[in-house]
């Protein structure tokens, strides 16, 4: 039974900062690569940042300089720090854990969400 439950959203002004945690469980965490994705009102859900096993991240070019993501294997948690924030940022945020590679039927597994907004 995984299970990912995300936390750390709010209101915050522009050039504000906010850390989002995801709290893992139902899985060996340390082996599984992660992501953020976030989802505002009439728009795609997107990635925003992701983090192997290794620790090797990639971040969206929309974010680059301002989020960084990371994980703690002996929490089971993985975390997004939000820096220089913008109201363009405003959306829910999702946290997923990735597929491992080679699987023919990857199954998608989601938090509930963890809404941020950006406005003053």
């Amino acid at each position: 039974q995984v299970q990912l439950v995300e936390s750390g959203g709010g209101l915050v002004q522009p050039g504000g900062s906010l850390r989002l945690s995801c709290a893992a469980s139902g899985f060996i965490f340390s082996i599984n690569a992660m992501g953020w994705y976030r989802q505002a009102p009439g728009k795609q859900r997107e990635l925003v940042a992701a983090i192997t096993s290794g620790d090797t991240t990639n971040y969206a070019d929309s974010v680059k300089g301002r989020f960084t993501i990371s994980r703690d294997n002996a929490k089971n948690t993985v975390y997004l720090q939000m820096n220089s924030l913008k109201p363009e940022d405003t959306a829910v945020y999702y946290c997923k854990k990735e597929p491992r590679p080679g699987r023919l039927y990857p199954y998608e597994y989601w938090g509930q969400g963890t809404q941020v907004t950006v406005s003053s």
